[in-house]
């Protein structure tokens, strides 16, 4: 390992957010050490922008077999490399999933963080810290305003209370000096965001419903709102959090704007070309599409949660005040860019 140059690792570096900080990273001199579960089969389609072969010369981005549930492998790994950044972006992160795993859920993205911040007090304690937190500890705000770091948390899953458990562990680490953060972030999306979320199930739907690959889009609760961004832009605040605050502070990432789910459904389908008329009510209600005169959106209560969160908005303003981070990408620019990044994996033409 060179001197003089920053080393990171990177948890969840196959995921959306982990391959965005690792290029980011990167694009900056850093060493990065990205790690991955071994499954059965090679999961780093997101690393595609990133020569990983392990030929390559003058190899900057190191990627290592580890798992959140045996964190001494992660520990080894800790003690190795000695980073001066490790940002935990791994976790079971699916919140309606969270409702049939909830012990799965807490092991993954609480219990392993207990270890890893112990591993790096221990072997590491120079090493800043990175907590992947959500807007979903705040859970339903009632009414309606826009969340700020100052909100109280209401957390109403599984997930959300798994990720509030690891929130307030890193404020018990950080009271013990170690320089730890928690960035709350809220939705943010990309290309690079799986079908089983919301977002690109919508999208996928709509592109193989237009292209006769598929009939109609089955869907949860559309009446939540939720407050969507870009998630590059994003992993740039999570670099910010360790590298422009003097002290660790947790700071919400977000764009202050909120939309409703069917809002989203309606822009995406509007964009690919469709007409749709609403009809019916409550689980009877469903889209047609005019042009065709099929119906192309159901609601199926499966995708319903035991217990929904209504309302998202967050405010940036602290970020934007004291890391000089705000969002740029708008919600228009956001779902024709994973429009056409979808049509063009798809091989698709719209």
């Amino acid at each position: 390992m060179k001197k003089n140059v920053k080393r990171a690792i990177i948890t969840g570096v196959t995921g959306q957010d982990g391959s965005y900080l690792a290029e980011l990273l990167l694009m900056k001199g850093y060493e990065v050490h990205g790690i991955r579960r071994r499954t059965s089969f090679e999961n780093t389609q997101n690393l595609h922008m990133i020569d990983i072969t392990p030929q390559k010369k003058k190899k900057k981005l190191f990627l290592h077999y580890a798992d959140m549930i045996d964190t001494a492998s992660i520990n080894y790994l800790t003690k190795e490399i000695k980073p001066d950044e490790f940002y935990n972006l791994a976790a079971q992160s699916h919140v309606h999933y969270s409702f049939q795993a909830p012990d799965y859920t807490t092991q993954v993205n609480a219990i392993s963080v207990i270890k890893i911040l112990e591993g790096i007090a221990k072997l590491s304690p120079k090493t800043k810290f990175y907590q992947a937190s959500t807007s979903e500890i705040y859970g339903n705000i009632k009414p309606f305003k826009s969340i700020n770091e100052k909100t109280p948390f209401n957390p109403c899953s599984p997930y959300a209370n798994s990720k509030l458990f690891s929130h307030h562990l890193v404020q018990d680490f950080k009271n013990r000096g170690l320089f730890c953060v928690s960035g709350i972030l809220f939705n943010h999306e990309s290309p690079r965001r799986p079908v089983n979320f919301v977002t690109m199930k919508v999208i996928d739907s709509a592109i193989k419903i237009k292209s006769g690959l598929m009939d109609c889009l089955y869907i949860g609760n559309m009446y939540s709102y939720r407050d969507w961004g870009y998630a590059p832009e994003y992993v740039e605040a999570m670099w910010r959090m360790l590298n422009i605050s003097k002290t660790p502070k947790d700071y919400i990432i977000s764009t202050s704007k909120s939309y409703m789910i069917k809002y989203f459904i309606n822009f995406v389908f509007n964009k690919i070309g469709f007409k749709l008329k609403w009809m019916g009510k409550g689980i009877d209600e469903y889209a047609i599409d005019t042009l065709s005169k099929k119906v192309v959106i159901r609601v199926d209560p499966y995708y319903f949660r035991p217990n929904e969160v209504g309302y998202l908005n967050g405010s940036y303003l602290k970020a934007k005040k004291e890391i000089n981070w705000q969002p740029m990408t708008n919600i228009s620019q956001l779902i024709e860019i994973m429009i056409n990044s979808r049509a063009k994996h798809l091989n698709l033409d719209l």
